[in-house]
């Protein structure tokens, strides 16, 4: 049996993801051609060759007879062929359709086709996320193709129909044109879409098609707030929005199918005996043992989690201690290595954290939460060192400073209160609500005043993915009526939107949601300043470099005052994005202009600040969450008992009792690890690529 190297006789996009390439032989195979472990089994009935279907490993081969009428590609009649359609079905729930669907191509210069049915008998075309392909002929006039109208019938019982882009080739000229759509295609409507589809509204040759586009958007994307006096988010999701993997959100079935598969000793009702009783319940495959584990009871490591770990935005420079923290130079003196309070707060040396926004906060019945402060310095090593801990506000005889030299568990008790806290404004505030919450509320508000041929959807669009859905899902599953706040967090659902709320008040775009100046705001823009805060240095980086790729990106399109200032879909935008939350809008404070976008850095500051909220600012806070909230003692959002108000002895067993009980903690390593799980791609390799022009790409490449 002869051998043949197929990639010199396939064409060089051969092996392409989802195609299926054919080779024919010049005489016919012996059954013992295709016989062997590899190729199981083959009909006796041979005619020209065979089909080796790639997709499958070659475990399969077909006759060619059978194929005759398939989508797929055939390399020895491509002489006779002018174009090769490839249309590109959404991976959306019930995105593939049954229906007939015609298209009409036109040429730069004025040729239109007559209507052709993209159809191939005895086969199921436009199925969901399946890339369909279909040879033309008798274009051979045709020098390109500017633009294509494309429309679908009723037909069949799945007729809808998402598509995301449709290609068409041009075999003699070795030309490609591109048709993003990325939309649903609705019956008995014709769809009009040039080439590349991009351009500023005031460029655009169909006005009025993408007028009505936006219209029809207005209708099904409309702003409300679900959390009472919290953000702007989408009043009921459209189809769209809906995603394909509905079981990564079963929080039963997936904490079923984690138990499972990682043997864990089943958890039964009761409470814990040890500390060590709970470490040994994790395992080496899925539940594996958290970082908290080995750290929870190091002041380094609780330092660290103030500038290194997922509720990284709170820490300011302390330049005067305040009057309401009960600490006196003598009382800090130990901790200082011989120098003067004032003198280690002239250096910059000295750090607060204080979660004043706690203060009123409402709790579950039986539960309690505390409002504290915390000190840290920087120790001569470079170090960071927590000095002092006070858990409420006020000072009195009730409500102690707490030192690193008090007894190991008196210390360990109240930077286990403190953490619970701290617990609080990550999950309700630096995630839920500075990530997911407000940013659906600028994705509902881009929906409905960018056209998706705008520049502007398109580059924050790969940014919006699954971002609706998600947060449907999430606060159904999650932060509902007894869900997993009520059950796992000390405030529960009341506390955590009444959290959200207040944090949403003080939230400004250019300040909150513009990270070289918020670091400014707290004193820790200076580098120099809290050495190990390594959150600060790597997400300056990427703020950078967002900043960068947005620049080169606006400058594309705008590049006088006057395009941004007549672009009336950008105005729109920006108008929506300030407006009111009473009045429909998104109630951003902080957006440059008030909306009103007068100049490319007016641009630079939104577009950055948003995709750098999407992504950076949401993974740092997101992914580490198993790690740190998967061993309780470590990062426990829920305590029992109260913060203490004295200094007594405390025994292990007390440490243990404030502990969730075993049914609690297993809520609480399943949901974190399905939320620190990884669901999309990383910065910059987009799952849904909406960028098509060549020099556009070039700038999302670099």
């Amino acid at each position: 049996m002869a051998l043949v190297n197929l990639s010199k006789v396939f064409r060089n996009n051969s092996f392409s993801r989802n195609f299926m390439d054919k080779v024919k032989f010049a005489s016919p195979l012996r059954t013992s051609d295709c016989a062997g472990e590899r190729i199981p089994s083959v009909t006796q009935n041979f005619r020209r060759g065979y089909i080796f279907e790639t997709g499958r490993n070659f475990h399969k081969c077909h006759r060619l007879s059978e194929y005759k009428a398939t989508a797929k590609k055939d390399i020895f009649s491509y002489s006779s062929i002018d174009f090769l359609i490839k249309v590109k079905t959404g991976d959306q729930l019930n995105a593939g359709t049954d229906a007939n669907v015609h298209v009409i191509l036109y040429s730069e210069s004025g040729q239109q086709s007559d209507t052709i049915q993209l159809d191939y008998a005895f086969r199921d075309d436009f199925e969901r996320g399946q890339l369909d392909e279909f040879q033309l002929k008798g274009l051979e006039d045709f020098k390109d193709v500017h633009k294509i109208e494309i429309w679908r019938d009723g037909r069949g019982v799945a007729s809808d129909w998402f598509v995301d882009y449709i290609e068409i080739e041009s075999l003699r000229l070795r030309t490609r044109f591109m048709f993003p759509l990325f939309r649903w295609i609705k019956a008995g409507r014709r769809y009009v879409i040039r080439h590349m589809d991009n351009c500023l509204p005031q460029d655009d040759p169909e006005p009025i098609y993408r007028q009505q586009e936006l219209d029809q958007k207005k209708i099904g994307y409309e702003c409300a707030s679900k959390v009472p006096g919290g953000p702007a988010q989408i009043k009921n999701m459209p189809a769209d929005e809906a995603f394909s993997f509905d079981y990564k959100w079963d929080i039963v079935k997936r904490k079923l199918q984690l138990i499972a598969t990682s043997k864990i000793v089943m958890f039964t009702a009761g409470r814990w005996e040890s500390i060590q009783h709970l470490r040994n319940v994790y395992t080496k495959e899925v539940f594996c043992e958290p970082h908290g584990c080995t750290r929870w009871s190091n002041d380094l490591c609780f330092a660290g989690q103030r500038v290194a770990s997922m509720n990284h935005s709170c820490i300011e420079l302390c330049t005067k201690i305040p009057d309401k923290f009960g600490v006196t130079e003598e009382l800090l003196k130990p901790y200082l290595e011989g120098q003067s309070l004032q003198k280690i707060l002239d250096s910059k040396r000295m750090f607060i954290v204080d979660h004043t926004i706690l203060a009123g906060l409402p709790c579950r019945k039986g539960f309690h939460s505390c409002v504290p402060m915390a000190l840290f310095y920087v120790n001569n090593n470079k170090q960071l060192i927590p000095v002092a801990i006070q858990l409420n506000q006020d000072k009195g005889t009730d409500n102690p400073v707490f030192f690193p030299n008090d007894p190991p568990n008196v210390w360990m008790k109240a930077k286990m209160w403190f953490n619970n806290a701290d617990a609080n404004v990550h999950q309700s505030l630096t995630h839920l609500g500075f990530t997911h919450l407000l940013m659906e509320g600028v994705t509902v508000v881009t929906h409905r005043n960018l056209s998706q041929s705008h520049p502007v959807f398109k580059l924050l669009s790969p940014h919006f993915l699954y971002l609706i859905a998600i947060n449907s899902r999430g606060l159904e599953l999650l932060v509902s009526k007894n869900g997993w706040v009520d059950k796992t967090m000390n405030i529960g659902q009341e506390g955590m939107f009444a959290l959200i709320a207040r944090g949403i008040k003080k939230w400004r775009m250019n300040v909150e949601g513009t990270l070289p100046e918020d670091l400014k705001q707290r004193g820790v823009l200076d580098t120099n300043v809290l050495p190990g805060y390594h959150f600060r240095n790597d997400a300056l980086l990427l703020y950078g470099a967002i900043n960068k790729y947005v620049k080169k990106y606006v400058d594309l399109y705008y590049d006088s005052v006057d395009k941004i200032t007549g672009d009336w879909e950008i105005q729109s935008w920006g108008a929506e994005l300030t407006k009111e939350r009473e009045k429909g809008g998104c109630g951003l404070e902080g957006v440059p202009s008030h909306g009103k976008f007068s100049s490319k850095e007016d641009l630079y500051l939104t577009l950055t600040s948003i995709i750098y909220t999407c992504s950076v600012a949401h993974a740092s806070t997101n992914f580490p969450q198993y790690d740190e909230y998967a061993y309780p003692p470590n990062y426990p959002a829920l305590l029992n008992g109260e913060p203490p108000k004295d200094k007594r002895p405390v025994e292990e067993t007390e440490l243990v009792s404030m502990l969730p009980d075993k049914p609690t903690t297993l809520d609480m390593m399943t949901v974190t690890k399905i939320l620190s799980s990884r669901g999309t791609n990383s910065l910059g390799d987009f799952e849904v690529q909406y960028i098509f022009e060549p020099e556009a790409c070039k700038v999302v490449d670099e």
